[in-house]
């Protein structure tokens, strides 16, 4: 039988994702996403539990996310479950850690944004579509080669 692995994740981002390069040069962007569960116990009280879920972003997936996603940003992410082992060159012990090696990505709201900002695919036939981040507070949306007094009110659009 041929495995199958994939995981969806949506939460927040627990601090601002980290940049890196290989040796080789490959781009990797790392970060981890808190995902709140609330359930009932066998008490019948609402209790929440939290799980942090370490990520990994590769290319130009990993460039975006850097460059767009900060502490506290909503963002969901999709790709497979991978774990890596190494032995930890200071203490000499085995170490491991699985990771969502992420595929595609959606900006949503929260964090200081306050609402979606876009949506991103992260193979390489997709191509990132950004949110100008200048926009007003209002909900107006300007992009870059559009004058001011041609900006469009999110708010009239029927959906």
């Amino acid at each position: 039988m041929r495995g199958f692995s994939k995981a969806i994740i949506a939460g927040n981002v627990t601090r601002d994702p980290e940049m890196r390069a290989t040796p080789s040069g490959a781009q990797a962007c790392n970060f981890t996403i808190a995902v709140n569960r609330v359930f009932r116990g066998s008490d019948g009280n609402q209790q929440e539990q939290t799980s942090f879920i370490d990520c990994v972003a590769w290319g130009k997936s990993g460039e975006t996310i850097s460059q767009f996603v900060k502490k506290g940003s909503g963002l969901i992410v999709s790709g497979r479950i991978e774990q890596r082992s190494w032995e930890d060159k200071t203490s000499g012990q085995r170490r491991s850690r699985t990771e969502v090696i992420v595929d595609d990505f959606s900006f949503v709201g929260g964090g200081d944004s306050g609402g979606s900002r876009g949506s991103y695919g992260g193979g390489s036939s997709s191509k990132a579509n950004k949110a100008d981040d200048s926009a007003a507070d209002d909900g107006d949306v300007v992009p870059d080669d559009m004058p001011e007094d041609d900006a469009i009110n999110l708010d009239d659009i029927p959906f």
